[in-house]
């Protein structure tokens, strides 16, 4: 099993933090483009499953599954979009990503006086204990 990467999106589609481990092929694209693409995607997939589930669902989208991987979605009330790549073998990340937002996200960028929530992430502090948390996962190879 391996993580591949890692978005936070905010809620207007902005790119506030990427970070890879493990990918082993990069798009030809642009870091923007990629971007603008990805959440694009999670968008219209939002919308899709939204309008086309045949039951009510609290969680709504929370993953889909490819040939190649495996993307886990995790979107907090605020609108804050955490999206993670994985190998198929993976099982829910919810709690991962959950654990993403509520114990790195909010402790070392929210409550963080010199970072601005509505522009990308710079936090040196942020990006190792993220680093630190993916690579102790049982799911990081």
């Amino acid at each position: 099993m391996t993580i591949y990467n890692l978005y936070i999106f905010d809620r207007n589609g902005t790119c506030l933090y990427y970070e890879s481990w493990n990918r082993r092929k990069e798009s030809n694209l642009s870091k923007d483009e990629e971007f603008k693409l990805m959440y694009g995607m999670l968008y219209s997939i939002k919308s899709f499953v939204a309008r086309m589930s045949p039951a009510e669902s609290k969680e709504g989208f929370l993953n889909y599954r490819t040939s190649k991987y495996k993307l886990h979605f995790y979107e907090t009330p605020t609108g804050l979009k955490f999206i993670l790549n994985t190998d198929l073998n993976v099982g829910s990340t919810k709690d991962v990503l959950f654990n993403i937002y509520s114990k790195i996200y909010v402790e070392y960028v929210v409550k963080n006086p010199l970072c601005r929530l509505d522009e990308p992430i710079q936090s040196e502090l942020f990006a190792s204990k993220l680093n630190t948390f993916i690579r102790s996962l049982p799911i990081y190879n």
